[in-house]
């Protein structure tokens, strides 16, 4: 029987749905449309592609779909290693799925303020980028969670044996600095102006791609 790698490919394709469709939201629509010292500017490329922006929120409705279906199949899979962190790492991920889908308001405001709008004035482009802001703001809390639920979740990756465990050295050093990255843009307005905040959260990021990618392609052994 295959069962732990059937459920092992199928955590990883849900992982990679996840992965993907969360670049393509959160980095790349951002990177074609957002300038953030720009509301007007950030306003006529929202309006000129519209169905960029649309596509943005689609994707990250299908990113965050796909983790909550995730949890259990992680779970399944993990839960033998340890039951209480295995509890501990879908408690801790579970609140993430309701602040993202109720911080996409913010976005679908966006679409209600250009709805109709051929060229935008400057009221409404302040007006765009206050709710972009508030989307990057909830987007903090939504860090606080996804910080937490990576440590059980790289401590059982680490401890399962059918998983590499340098990938769950990476996720649980990358919660610490996903944590630590949210304590920073949190407490100090000029964070981003530190060389280390452009690091901070890389090892999370190894750690993530490269335990959906190993899911995905090598599955795991089965127990013995």
């Amino acid at each position: 029987m295959n069962t732990n790698k059937s459920t092992a490919r199928l955590a990883g394709f849900l992982y990679l749905t996840v992965v993907l469709c969360g670049i393509f939201s959160l980095l790349y629509v951002p990177s074609q449309l957002f300038v953030w010292d720009n509301p007007q500017q950030t306003l006529d490329n929202i309006v000129a592609s519209e169905r960029l922006f649309r596509l943005g929120i689609v994707s990250e409705s299908i990113s965050f779909t796909a983790f909550l279906l995730l949890l259990p199949v992680l779970y399944k899979l993990l839960h033998t290693v340890n039951r209480s962190f295995a509890v501990a790492m879908v408690t801790l991920a579970l609140p993430t799925v309701p602040i993202f889908f109720s911080i996409l308001l913010n976005k679908f405001a966006v679409l209600s303020l250009i709805d109709g709008v051929g060229e935008g004035t400057w009221p409404i482009a302040e007006q765009v980028m206050f709710y972009l802001r508030q989307f990057n703001k909830g987007n903090l809390i939504g860090q606080n969670f996804w910080a937490l639920w990576l440590f059980p979740f790289g401590y059982l990756v680490f401890k399962s044996g059918f998983l590499p465990k340098i990938l769950g050295l990476f996720l649980m050093v990358g919660s610490v600095g996903y944590y630590l990255d949210f304590l920073g843009r949190v407490a100090l307005p000029d964070y981003s102006t530190y060389i280390i905040s452009d690091y901070m959260t890389i090892p999370a990021s190894i750690g993530e791609i490269g335990t959906c990618l190993w899911l995905v392609i090598m599955g795991a052994k089965e127990k013995t």
